[in-house]
């Protein structure tokens, strides 16, 4: 049998007068007053007295420091097409940095590369006719020249890019789809890629980021915090022609070895070691071919051996690429590839001693190699 068990009205009536009782004996307000108001913590304001975020503030500083150093540079080319009386024009444009009051302009040499005509407009909008004084295809850099005005020119301030690391902000300024003077942001997403730029040459120590470059970013500041140029703005990885926030720098170290040659020379001169062809193996590099006369040869160096064999009235000739030396580092960092050789060796000058560490006949000795170049070193004639 079952039991219903019912709460009496009464008894809930009391029950709820003495739970609402016991919460407005808790919640009941008192006042407050200014000596509470003043012994709360103080809440650090987010906003800065000009109404700035800190992230903002920073944002505009950069761009006020750096923005009159920027150029929009564009170029006119000629094109021959398939018959020799057929002649195409071409337009491109990009970026530059203006680094000194002399009127010199940093940008990438892809840039300007064949252009018969150059263009350069300074933050006031005001254009000059520009020319190439000197042009590194190897890494991408190339500098411009221009007669403005020296209270038009405002140089860029060089930083350090041995100092970035991975996670630090970064600015990117140029022209994207001609809209001059862009900022854009992001960070450095890592250090020291490598990228290839003119053949099969590789450029090392390239900086990635994710703050978004287009066309006609190319040759364009990459700033860091303090609005100081970090490096060049040179290169995007994409499958539509449109950043997909992978973009590739050259670091301003790199720029800093190059340009005082190109200003002095008209081009890099670049020492030489007198070793035209290897061959890439899992034990080092192995000579193919030298420059007869040249460095590696006066060192001692031996490359493919010819052995001639006498077959009856025939004489047959057969080459021994095993009698090569092998190359296995230099200056005692070991190398694996060409491109790491002739990095290594092109971070030096001409008259510099590096020592190869080669295989020879079973055996590992060292070879002392004096680099030159076929570069005269004079002056650059205007």
């Amino acid at each position: 049998m079952l039991t219903a068990w019912w709460l009496q009205p009464s008894t809930f009536e009391a029950h709820g007068l003495a739970v609402a009782q016991d919460r407005g004996a808790r919640f009941k307000s008192t006042p407050y007053s200014e000596e509470d108001e003043a012994n709360q913590p103080k809440v650090k304001p987010i906003y800065m007295a000009d109404g700035l975020t800190p992230e903002e503030a920073v944002n505009i500083a950069v761009y006020q420091a750096a923005n009159r150093s920027v150029v929009n540079i564009t170029t006119k080319a000629v094109q021959s097409g398939r018959f020799s009386l057929l002649e195409l024009q071409s337009e491109g444009s990009g970026s530059g940095s203006i680094i000194d009051k002399a009127g010199h302009v940093l940008t990438n040499n892809h840039v300007v590369e064949g252009a018969t005509q150059i263009s350069v407009t300074l933050y006031s909008g005001e254009s000059f006719d520009a020319t190439i004084v000197g042009a590194d295809p190897v890494n991408d850099i190339a500098i411009l020249k221009l007669e403005a005005p020296e209270d038009q020119l405002y140089p860029v301030e060089f930083g350090d890019s041995r100092k970035l690391r991975a996670g630090m902000r970064v600015f990117a300024l140029g022209n994207p789809f001609g809209l001059e003077r862009t900022l854009t942001t992001g960070i450095i997403s890592n250090l020291n890629r490598s990228l290839q730029i003119h053949g099969n040459r590789t450029i090392r120590s390239i900086i990635q980021i994710d703050a978004a470059i287009n066309p006609g970013n190319s040759g364009g500041p990459l700033l860091d915090a303090h609005g100081k140029l970090i490096g060049i703005n040179t290169a995007i990885a994409t499958t539509s022609g449109q950043s997909a926030g992978v973009g590739f720098a050259i670091p301003v170290n790199l720029v800093t070895r190059v340009v005082p040659q190109l200003l002095a020379y008209g081009k890099v001169v670049r020492p030489e070691v007198g070793i035209t062809k290897v061959f890439e193996t899992e034990k080092g590099l192995l000579i193919a071919q030298m420059k007869p006369g040249g460095p590696a040869e006066r060192a001692g160096l031996r490359g493919p051996k010819v052995v001639r064999a006498r077959r009856g009235p025939f004489i047959s000739e057969s080459i021994d690429r095993a009698a090569a030396d092998r190359i296995m580092a230099v200056d005692g960092r070991k190398i694996s590839t060409a491109d790491d050789f002739l990095g290594y060796v092109e971070d030096k000058k001409p008259g510099d001693v590096v020592r190869l560490t080669i295989v020879r006949d079973g055996q590992e000795i060292e070879v002392p190699l004096t680099l030159t170049t076929t570069d005269p070193l004079g002056e650059r004639t205007p």
